[in-house]
């Protein structure tokens, strides 16, 4: 019978047909976890004598969501993270390296596998073609130990989008527009497979985006067939060897099918305090920021900082505001140095801070004060996000931040892009 894309990862790693709805042990190809998740994974295991893992060299640990450390419980997790990975094998991913979602998409993730972390947006890999997801600390735990996990096969909601994306419009303007279309619970444990003639089209740094956010819409999942945009991906990434072709069968069943036509969306945010709260850049036109967050495993990669600098070039931060810009990984960094967009922001008054979550989840570098408004390319605006519950969240492309960025206040960023372009 026809299988979604989620049904036919999950088929293969099992080794026999599953359909939407069963419950199955599947294994586990590569376990993730973060500094604010992982101490409890690894207590768990030491409080029940399981301190072990399966499969060390794809089991990771990331230290990235409050690094460098701002306070010394955070340091101490840090070092029995460090101790636990050194004692069991595992990999480190220390201070500086980046986001652990990029860093999976780098150096980890492929086609057909079968992805955990103990962090939500762990979904983000599956614009590779892995079925990847998140899931709580424990579960996690058990599925590095033991080598796997159980799941429930998720029924599948098909996202076809069509269309050119118009001058100014990226992908973060489609996943917050398909959030506002679903609502933050429409996709409850469901898998999104995003498909159509405008993802088959788009590069990678884009489909990451999509896959990112699905969990936005409470999804298990955000798929996306592997091609040749995705051998391309890993081959750039010295793992070409990694890439298999995969993709859902003509006639599969879909819970449901949205048609999109990108042809004439608008530059699209989120309002204070959630991420369906989907609004047109022309609702919000003027609304003051006090600070900018341009970065995230959302946003944050070379694509996102080259249309930054590309409004910010030769300009100027407006003085009212903080403008902070965070790669989402080492190698994005260098990338952005040598390709001179660290030097454009930093001349244009921003502030560079090591890859890594920075601002994101509101720990340090750059929590909001009483009544300030952060303008941000990750993806949560949850009350408090960032770091205090008086302070108000938008989400928003990189142009949108940029040009926030430049004028002090929500602006079209097709009114500041020099040489805008849809991708």
């Amino acid at each position: 019978m026809a299988l979604t894309l989620a049904e036919k990862i999950l088929s293969q790693r099992t080794g026999r047909e599953v359909r939407a709805g069963d419950t199955i042990i599947a294994p586990v190809d590569v376990a993730l976890g973060q500094d604010g998740t992982s101490p409890l994974a690894v207590k768990q295991l030491e409080s029940i004598g399981l301190e072990k893992v399966a499969n060390p060299e794809n089991t990771v640990f990331f230290i990235d969501h409050a690094a460098p450390s701002p306070r010394k419980e955070l340091s101490n997790d840090h070092k029995m993270l460090r101790e636990f990975a050194e004692k069991t094998g595992s990999v480190l991913s220390d201070v500086g390296a980046g986001v652990c979602h990029q860093l999976i998409a780098e150096d980890f993730g492929a086609p057909g596998q079968v992805i955990i972390g103990a962090d939500s947006h762990t979904c983000m890999a599956g614009a590779l073609g892995a079925f990847a997801t998140g899931m709580g600390s424990t579960d996690v735990a058990i599925g590095m130990a033991l080598g796997k996990t159980w799941l429930r096969v998720p029924e599948t909601i098909r996202i076809n989008i069509t269309g050119k994306l118009p001058a100014g419009v990226f992908a973060k303007d489609i996943v917050l527009h398909v959030i506002g279309i679903l609502g933050a619970d429409g996709a409850t444990y469901k898998a999104l497979e995003f498909t159509g003639e405008t993802v088959a089209e788009m590069p990678m740094d884009d489909r990451l985006t999509l896959s990112n956010m699905a969990v936005e819409a409470g999804a298990k999942a955000g798929l996306i067939e592997s091609d040749s945009v995705t051998k391309s991906y890993l081959e750039q990434n010295g793992r070409g060897q990694a890439f298999k072709p995969l993709k859902a069968d003509e006639g599969a069943d879909y819970e449901r099918i949205i048609d999109i036509d990108v042809s004439n969306l608008e530059p699209t945010l989120a309002a204070p305090h959630t991420v369906d709260n989907v609004r047109t850049v022309g609702d919000l036109q003027g609304t003051a920021v006090d600070q900018v967050f341009i970065g995230s495993c959302t946003n944050g990669r070379l694509s996102d900082i080259a249309i930054a600098a590309s409004i910010l070039k030769g300009k100027q931060v407006a003085a009212s505001v903080r403008c902070r810009v965070v790669p989402s990984s080492r190698k994005i960094f260098l990338e952005a140095i040598q390709a001179g967009y660290i030097e454009q922001l930093v001349e244009a008054g921003a502030v560079i801070l090591a890859p890594g979550c920075g601002p994101c989840v509101g720990v340090h570098e750059g929590i909001l004060g009483d009544g300030e408004v952060s303008l941000n390319t990750s993806n949560r605006n949850f009350q408090g996000r960032l770091g205090n519950p008086l302070g108000c969240i938008y989400l928003g492309s990189p142009a949108v931040a940029a040009a926030a960025a430049l004028t002090g206040v929500i602006t079209d960023p097709r009114e500041v892009l020099t040489n805008a372009h849809g991708r």
